[in-house]
């Protein structure tokens, strides 16, 4: 059984920074394409970021695109989320998403239905 635990949400101010992190654990997961995605109260959950295996090709949402940051460090079973220049709008729970769908080398998920495993979620709060 895979599980996904996420690190490192928090309050902060408009335009401050974050760095959420996420470990793996009962599989290695080195071969799939992960990701971060968010839910805001009342929207439903969006990806807003995702990585192919080898890190080598990443894929953003238009909303965090140019603010927010992914990467992974497949020796520790772990990928990130650098995000910069937060805005309010960025407030949300934000989960660590594994998809095994495909193994192939640059492939990056592209929607939450892709998702096969979910973290428990870090809440990051953004005020202005």
């Amino acid at each position: 059984q895979v599980q996904l635990v996420e690190s490192g949400g928090g309050s902060v101010q408009a335009g401050d920074s974050l760095r959420l992190s996420c470990a793996a654990s009962g599989r290695a997961v080195s071969s799939f394409a992960m990701g971060w995605a968010r839910q805001a109260p009342g929207k439903e959950r969006e990806l807003v970021a995702s990585i192919s295996w080898r890190g080598e090709r990443t894929y953003y949402a238009d909303s965090v695109e140019g603010r927010f940051t992914i990467s992974r460090d497949n020796a520790k079973n772990s990928v990130y989320l650098q995000m910069d220049s937060l805005k309010p709008e960025d407030t949300a729970v934000y989960y660590c998403a594994l998809d095994i769908t495909y193994d192939g080398r640059y492939y990056t998920t592209r929607t939450v239905a892709d998702v096969n495993y979910w973290g428990q979620g870090t809440q990051v709060t953004v005020s202005s």
